[in-house]
């Protein structure tokens, strides 16, 4: 495998057909849908929810994750887009940033949970493994791409990127650290995560109320472990992105993700201790 990306050089075009041009992008896309679709599937049968429910989840998060995804990343790119409008519809070029999908994802949980009177916390702990299996499928569509690449590197399983493709400071160097290949492992890394947790935290069928503090702990594992990664891979990605105080935009984001959580989880263990103290005071 080392092998095939240090010498192979993808091409963004899966096939063409007279006027369609399919992508290899939206097929890797797609196939992270259909695979989060199939998973979330699964969890929902082990709690009792129908799969009608999950596939109008699925229609809605599909719509708002990829305008969240999208808008997020135009916004991180700004300028760029000012000067050339008509880009913020290439979707198949690429440009998809997740954090701006986890955003609108949220969001739209919440609004199907309370329409559809279900506990968000457990719709969001059901759909958590399938958006990252999600991601780390999806991440091969940057490698066709050629985009969201490292820093050079000299290592063998370094990936070439072609001249047109290359950011400027870079541009006299060939092999490129996969980052696209290192956040799909660790994508795929959280899923089986959260899988494991699903089966050791949470029972079958049981009342709702059971669930309220196994599922936030299985979501807050998700958002945490991801921030930390995409937090990690920030240091040598060479794809634009606002600076503020020496950190990339996404790092800030993962950083106020990670202190929500445990500033969040603090909370909850200070109160239980107070409840426990104030009853062994009755």
């Amino acid at each position: 495998m080392f092998n095939f990306l240090h010498s192979f050089t993808p091409d963004p075009v899966l096939i063409m057909v007279g006027p369609l041009t399919i992508y290899w992008y939206g097929l890797f896309i797609v196939s992270g849908i259909l695979a989060a679709t199939l998973i979330s599937f699964k969890l929902a049968n082990k709690y009792n929810i129908k799969k009608d429910t999950i596939i109008d989840l699925a229609f809605w998060l599909i719509i708002a994750g990829l305008i969240g995804t999208r808008i997020y990343h135009v916004l991180l790119e700004l300028p760029f887009y000012l000067d050339n409008p008509i880009d913020i519809f290439k979707v198949w070029q690429g440009g998809l940033a997740i954090h701006g999908g986890i955003i609108a994802g949220l969001v739209t949980i919440w609004w199907f949970s309370w329409k559809q009177n279900i506990n968000f916390w457990l719709l969001t702990a059901i759909i958590a493994p399938g958006v990252a299996l999600a991601q780390a499928i999806g991440r091969w569509g940057n490698y066709f791409n050629q985009e969201i690449y490292g820093v050079p590197t000299s290592l063998p399983w370094g990936i070439p990127i072609e001249f047109v493709n290359r950011v400027p400071e870079f541009f006299n160097y060939e092999f490129f650290h996969p980052t696209f290949l290192y956040e799909s492992i660790g994508s795929f890394l959280i899923f089986l995560i959260l899988l494991f947790l699903h089966k050791i935290l949470l029972k079958p069928k049981l009342p709702t109320t059971y669930y309220l503090l196994p599922t936030k702990i299985i979501v807050a594992v998700y958002l945490a472990l991801y921030s930390l990664l995409r937090f990690s891979l920030e240091f040598i990605r060479t794809d634009q992105t606002p600076v503020v105080l020496g950190l990339r935009f996404p790092q800030i984001v993962s950083l106020v993700i990670i202190i929500i959580i445990i500033s969040y989880f603090s909370f909850i263990f200070i109160k239980n201790k107070r409840n426990q103290a104030s009853l062994a005071k009755k």
